[in-house]
Order: structure tokens, then sequence, then C-alpha cells
């Protein structure tokens, strides 16, 4: 009987004593979770809207469509593409930067929770800066890797369907991750390019192209009939329905380039859309070609100056 008489008479003391292991602590946990949570879902609500912005066209996009002329079937083809484009970057981007909000606020809450059950955090975070050192210098080029897709993505430096060249990969961007690159060449070869070695960058698919033609002709040419012959053939290709949309101003030649030693360079060029530059050229240098034909003007052919000098045998000496 004494014994629970004590027993009953140190039972306030064991919950006054063991209250804030019992009561508070968990409280404490669950309101840890519950601000974590808010905090995560006001994050994803603020991701969402910059996703949402990114798919949005720019506001100048359009005007700028409409002074360069293009035609509705351009129209529509750059606009599919750029949607594409839009919808890749912020479908990467939203993703990446959810996981980096759950990875961070799961390991803040995780810390936060050992902390109120007691659990020294001094030595983990020792051993987890020492095991993070040993995987950072053995992933260096991973993390590089990472961090430059997702610059690549975030500057929008080039997307699926450009042509650009990285260097000894030269071709259509079939692919943007955030390590790797994919890139099909002219001979139908998959390029597989980690983007922590992407350097730099040429992309022949942003906003506009240019068409650039070097005509040789002879020294003897009129400059001037070869202008005109030059520009005759540029208004024609440009009042062609075919190329209407595909150009963007009437080509200009800009004059004599060099002059070589088979003849004089003369160069036209005008503004395409995005990746028609190649078709624009080889049909201006069909047109030009049938130009400086019916204008009589010779495209040169290689030409060689040879010198004979006759000498006369020398005389041959004889030592003994």
């Amino acid at each position: 009987m004494s014994g629970v008489t004590q027993l009953a008479a140190s039972w306030p003391n064991w919950m006054e004593e063991h209250t804030a292991a019992f009561v508070e602590v968990p409280l404490r946990i669950l309101l840890i979770v519950v601000v974590l949570g808010v905090v995560r879902w006001v994050a994803k609500r603020a991701i969402t809207r910059v996703v949402q912005h990114i798919l949005q066209p720019g506001s100048d996009g359009e005007p700028r469509q409409r002074r360069s002329g293009r035609g509705a079937a351009v129209l529509m083809r750059d606009r599919s593409r750029a949607s594409q484009r839009r919808e890749q970057r912020a479908r990467t981007i939203g993703s990446v930067l959810s996981s980096g909000v759950t990875i961070v606020l799961a390991l803040l809450g995780t810390a936060m929770i050992l902390d109120q059950v007691g659990i020294a955090l001094g030595p983990l975070l020792a051993s987890a800066g020492v095991v993070g050192l040993a995987i950072g210098f053995g992933a260096q080029s991973l993390v590089a890797d990472y961090l430059s897709g997702l610059l690549i993505m975030v500057e929008d430096q080039y997307g699926v369907g450009d042509t650009v060249d990285l260097g000894e990969a030269v071709g259509e961007v079939e692919h943007i991750g955030l390590r790797l690159t994919h890139v099909r060449d002219l001979n139908g070869g998959l390029w597989h390019i980690r983007n922590g070695e992407v350097l730099r960058v040429r992309n022949d698919s942003q906003d506009w192209a240019r068409a650039v033609l070097d005509v040789a002709v002879a020294y003897d040419a009129n400059l001037d009939t070869v202008y005109q012959a030059l520009e005759d053939a540029g208004r024609a290709l440009r009042e062609n329905p075919a190329f209407a949309d595909v150009l963007l101003e009437d080509p200009s030649v800009w004059g004599v380039q060099s002059l070589d030693a088979d003849g004089v360079v003369v160069r036209i060029a005008v503004k395409t859309v995005p990746l028609q530059q190649w078709s624009v050229t080889r049909e201006l240098r069909r047109r030009v070609k049938d130009a400086l034909d019916a204008a009589g003007i010779d495209i040169p052919f290689p030409q060689r100056t040879i010198w004979l000098r006759n000498e006369e045998p020398a005389t041959e000496l004889t030592t003994r």
C-alpha cells in the first residue's frame, strides 16, 4: 500500500518532468512540418507562375513579325517552334526548381526535427561536410554539366530544332537535358555533348539569318553591268511567291569582296527567316548564273601565266 501511495505521490512530478518529451516535442515537430509544408506550397505556386511566364510569348514578338512581312505559313511554323522551345524550357526549369526547393526544405526540416529530439547536429554536420567534400571533388564535371545545362535553358542559348555549331558537332539539336545535349549532324550521326564542355555556340536559328553569295567575274567585265545583273536576280527572287515569305528584305549587292588571281569577287546578301538561308543561297546562285549569262558576263575559269626562259647551257667544268 505504501508503494502505491509513493507512486501516486511521484506521478505528478514524473508527468511534469516528461511533459516536454511527450507533448511539447511532438507539437514542435508538427509545427515544423506544417510550416515547411506551407513554405513548399508557396514556393510551388511561385515556380508555377515563373513557368507560366516563360510559356507566354514576348510582348514584342508579334510586332517584329509584322514588320518583317512574313507570311501566315512562316508565322505558324515559327510560332510552333517557339512554343515547343518555351514548353521544354519551362518544364525543365520548373522541375529543377521544384526538386531543389523540396531537397532544401527536406534537409532543413530533418535538421530541425533532430535538434528537437535531442540529437547533436555537430558531428552529423561534420561528417556530412567531409562526405560532401569528397563527393564534390569526384563529381566536379557532373556539377559543371548540370549548372551549364540549367544556364543554357534559362538564357535560351539554343533549343530543340535549332541548327547550331558547338565546335566539332554541327547540326540540328534533337534534345536538351541538364547534363547532355543531342545534336544530329548532316550525315545522320547523333552527337552526345556534355553541357559543361560547351564553350561557345553559334545558333543559326534565332531571329533571322543571312544568305551570302560570292560571285566571281572576269577582270574585263563591267562592274556596273555586274551589279545590275545581280540586283535584277535578287529582285526577281524576292518577287517569286515561293520565296516572298522567306526573304525579310530585298537582296543587296555589297560590292567587290576581293581581287583573286582568277577574277573579281562580288558579294550579294539578303536577310532570311531562320534555317532558310541555305535554300535561298542555292536558288540565288542559280538565278545569278542565268542573269550573268543573259548579260554576256563570263564567269572566269582558273588562269595561269607560265614564263619560259631559254638559257644557254652552262659550261661543264672538269676537274682533275
